[in-house]
């Protein structure tokens, strides 16, 4: 961190920047500036993300312009008082030593420090050379199957360190959930100031990259990548056979064309000339005749701008695979209201017994083709291997080499500390951290295992695949992939401490269907080596709340001290008037709202919803996003709607969606969704918009953006509490309740299980306002929410404006008159600082129908 920090005042931005978005990127800049953790909260429509680009690239800027300053006056002094000594070399010597020691002692380091310095400034050619020699040796392999076999050699990512210390420049990290996210980050950088000016790299998987039609059909990302392997192995046996080495005997191989070095670094220019998304780098691979997964690779090292998935920089072996060097360097973790619960999935392992028996038969298999150029040493730990998952599917009523569908009349789930575990399946004596470091990391033994049963496999299978439908589905079955990177994932993790992890035990019956699961309890665990190595952290969101709970699980518990962590919180751009949360109490009949576990499957509490929702949908234009705390909740009100005639009355003012089962069928229900409105705007229809049905944490409660008249309602039905019976969250409270500390009243557990349903509930309301101009109403429809404890986890910005209603008249009042209220406004939209009209649906057919409207259902009361 830099002795005198650094300042600015004016940002560059493509427009006009709010007040809250000056006084983010000041904030910003400060902590990274002085090496902090920052936690940054900014509600959706904000403009957080170009917050962060602006901010965090005008800090970078500044910073790497005064370290070439630095540099060049330190360079300028090496010079000046090497030839100040040139000059003095004649005058004699009063020291002690012999006057040609002192000075060629001086001379020798006035010369050192000058040669570093001039080594900082090589040009880029120069660096490319070196990681293009790089590139050239990682082709060169051993001949013939020996390549497979193990040894000891220096790892990828020992090699991939070397090749980052090259340009020693500082970069910004920037990670999100999803692809969709990061493309839309990279958007944003393409229409910031700075977007000409930046080199920037996208990584993803080779699931996202990959452009070659005969590796992408495979579809499941381990095939991808065993059957990419595959071809590099091919590749290398091609380039041996034609050096003169004798090939065996067979059909030939198929390789990648997309893996050539020349197109490789050709392409890599252009990734780090011009800003791309992963959409635009597939075109280019196509376009360069390259592979955009490898070409972005060679990229990281000299890019100032590094955008990828969570995966890849908190996990620690997947960033080390990556070449992901985090010493010293920035790292941006936005939409990380989910942070904690990341981290332990990303660091959970699962293992089901069809896994367990293929990986115990591909290994034995390999064992027994190599044994004879085998080391001793290596074929213990082969043994080592095989005998740990006999022990495993030991824990789970089974033996290796049985039919694994056979019925071992053992039910039940058992939660065990890693020890037990170890002791419980006969394998407390094998040292997984040595079996971890000297083979499956220096031999990499789970990708050449997979590599070549994929390859003996596919080629077994290719004629008889393509015999008959019947056996390309059998093909299919055992082309799947293989379990060895599974199995040595959850050897990783048995090494976590026994204090910071479970095993959980479940048993179905059978074999194939039982499986083991480590699961972490202490995330900050593995937090805490990013946080130690990263210059600085900035943790951003839309909504970050509680605070309090967040860094003491992650921040405090992963040592860091509150001196050195920063916040930032902001509230909305949008108008108090904007905005109506209401939560309500009672609905039209008097029925109160409770939605309890024991109270919601009630016939009253689903009519009261009905009539609750009838009454919004009269008088609400556009959208309505009406979100259920489950799928089973959801399915099982809708059919008692059906039933009763409650779901045709809705339908008679809104055409009514539902959240698709399949992920990939979200967009399509979203469009159908956007036109309907559009048209019920146009038409005389009697339609005056649509009704979504969702469900909190679903495929439509993060990420997807119900702006303008997409979503003027969002109702929250109950409380999305999580599955209390859960043997994971028992045990997950019961290490919290032990190890953090007890406040305002509450267990720490206690705690988690109210921050997972807000962070939940906040995640799902913060989808309707997504501008300056938008307005929209949130219903809360369960007394619970009236709790002062349950309301101070709401975003400030909208807990500022909440009102409790005990009866629904007036709460219907309200909803009417911010229907009545509302009128055409113009709106700055931000991105080029143009305006637009924001312009409601029929209204004035609406207006005109407010004088007459009841609140459906009032006779029943």
């Amino acid at each position: 961190v830099p002795d005198q920090n650094m300042s600015r005042d004016r940002f560059p931005f493509p427009y006009q920047p709010y007040d809250i978005q000056e006084q983010f990127m000041q904030s910003l800049y400060s902590a990274l500036d002085q090496g902090k953790v920052g936690i940054f909260e900014s509600p959706t429509g904000t403009g957080k993300s170009l917050s962060l680009i602006c901010g965090a690239l005008s800090w970078l800027s500044d910073y790497e312009e005064r370290r070439r300053q630095e540099a060049a006056a330190l360079l300028q002094e090496g010079e000046a008082a090497l030839s100040v000594s040139t000059a003095q070399s004649s005058t004699p010597s009063s020291s002690a030593e012999p006057d040609w020691i002192t000075d060629f002692v001086q001379k020798k380091a006035e010369r050192d420090l000058v040669t570093k310095l001039k080594s900082c400034e090589d040009d880029e050619a120069f660096k490319l050379l070196q990681l293009s020699k790089e590139d050239q040796s990682e082709t060169q392999g051993d001949q013939e199957d020996e390549e497979l076999i193990i040894a000891e050699y220096e790892s990828d990512d020992e090699s991939k360190s070397k090749s980052s210390e090259i340009f020693g420049c500082s970069q910004i990290y920037y990670c999100s959930r999803t692809h969709s996210q990061l493309a839309q980050f990279v958007h944003e950088v393409q229409k910031s100031p700075f977007s000409k000016d930046i080199s920037l790299v996208t990584l993803g998987s080779r699931q996202n990259l990959c452009i070659n039609e005969e590796v992408r059909r495979l579809g499941s990302i381990q095939r991808i990548n065993d059957r990419c392997m595959e071809m590099q192995k091919n590749k290398h046996e091609k380039q041996h056979h034609e050096e003169g080495v004798k090939r065996k005997r067979g059909p030939a191989k198929s390789v990648c064309p997309y893996n050539k070095a020349l197109a490789l670094q050709q392409m890599r220019d252009e990734v780090l000339g011009t800003v791309h998304d992963i959409e635009q780098l597939l075109k280019l691979g196509r376009e360069t005749h390259s592979c955009p997964y490898y070409a972005t690779r060679l990229a990281i090292p000299p890019a100032q701008l590094v955008v990828l998935p969570y995966q890849m920089v908190l996990h620690e072996a997947t960033r080390k695979a990556t070449g992901v060097q985090l010493k010293g360097q920035v790292l941006i973790i936005d939409e990380a209201h989910n942070l904690s619960d990341t981290l332990s999935c990303i660091h959970s392992a699962e293992l089901t017994g069809t896994q367990l028996c293929r990986a115990h038969s591909q290994l034995s298999q390999y064992a027994d083709r190599y044994k004879s150029r085998l080391k001793a040493k290596n074929l213990m730990y082969i043994k080592q291997i095989l005998f740990v998952i006999e022990g495993l599917v030991r824990v789970l009523g089974g033996k290796v080499g049985q039919n694994p569908q056979i019925f071992l009349f053992l039910l039940g789930t058992e939660m065990l500390t890693i020890n037990n575990f170890l002791f419980k399946a006969q394998i407390d004596n094998i040292n997984l951290f040595k079996v971890l470091q000297k083979y499956f990391e220096k031999s990499m033994i789970s990708r050449k295992v997979s590599v070549r049963m994929y390859s003996s496999i596919n080629a077994s299978f290719r004629h008889f695949a393509s015999a008959d439908q019947q056996g390309s589905v059998e093909a299919e079955k055992v082309l799947s992939a293989s379990p060895m990177m599974q199995v040595e994932g959850f050897f990783m993790a048995l090494t976590n401490s026994n204090t910071d992890g479970r095993v959980v035990v479940h048993r179905q019956g059978t074999l194939s269907e039982g499986s083991v699961k480590f699961l972490l309890l202490n995330p900050a665990v593995h937090f805490a080596q990013v946080l130690k190595e990263c210059r600085a952290v900035i943790i951003a969101g839309g909504t970050m709340q509680p605070v309090s709970d967040f860094k003491q699980e992650l921040l405090f518990s992963a040592g860091v001290g509150d001196e050195r962590i920063a916040e930032f919180s902001c509230g909305h751009v949008i108008p108090p008037e904007n905005i109506l949360p209401l939560v309500l109490c009672s609905g039209p009949s008097g029925q109160e709202l409770d939605f309890t576990f024991q109270n919601r499957d009630s016939p009253r509490m689903m009519d009261e919803t009905g009539r609750i929702l009838s009454n919004i949908c009269n008088v609400v234009p556009g959208g309505v996003v009406c979100f259920f705390p489950s799928y089973e909740y959801s399915r099982q009100i809708i059919s008692h709607w059906e039933a009763n005639g409650a779901l045709a009355r809705l339908a008679n003012k809104k055409k009514i969606f539902q959240e698709p089962k399949k992920a990939n069928q979200v967009e399509q229900v979203l469009s159908e969704f956007s036109r309907c409105i559009q048209r019920c705007a146009l038409d005389s229809s009697g339609l005056t918009g649509a009704l979504l049905f969702s469900v909190v944490g679903g495929k439509m409660s993060e990420g997807i953006n119900f702006s303008d008249d997409l979503g003027r309602c969002v109702v929250m039905v109950g409380m999305p509490y999580p599955n209390i019976k859960s043997p994971e969250l028992q045990e997950k409270m019961s290490y919290m309740d032990k190890h953090l500390p007890h406040s305002g009243g509450r267990s720490p557990g206690q705690a988690l299980i109210e921050n997972l349903c807000m962070k939940a509930v906040n995640q799902s309301i913060g989808r309707a306002i997504r501008h300056r101009g938008d307005y929209s109403s949130i219903v809360l429809c369960d007394r619970r929410y009236s709790r002062p404890a349950t309301l101070s986890k709401l975003p400030t910005w909208i807990k500022d404006r909440t009102s409790t209603y005990t009866n629904f008249g007036p709460a219907f009042a309200a909803l009417r008159k911010v229907r009545i209220k509302s009128k055409p406004v113009l709106v700055h939209v931000g991105k080029e600082g143009a305006s637009s009209r924001i312009s409601n649906i029929s209204m004035l057919k609406l207006i005109r129908e407010a004088a007459t409207t009841k609140i459906s259902g009032r006779a029943l009361a």
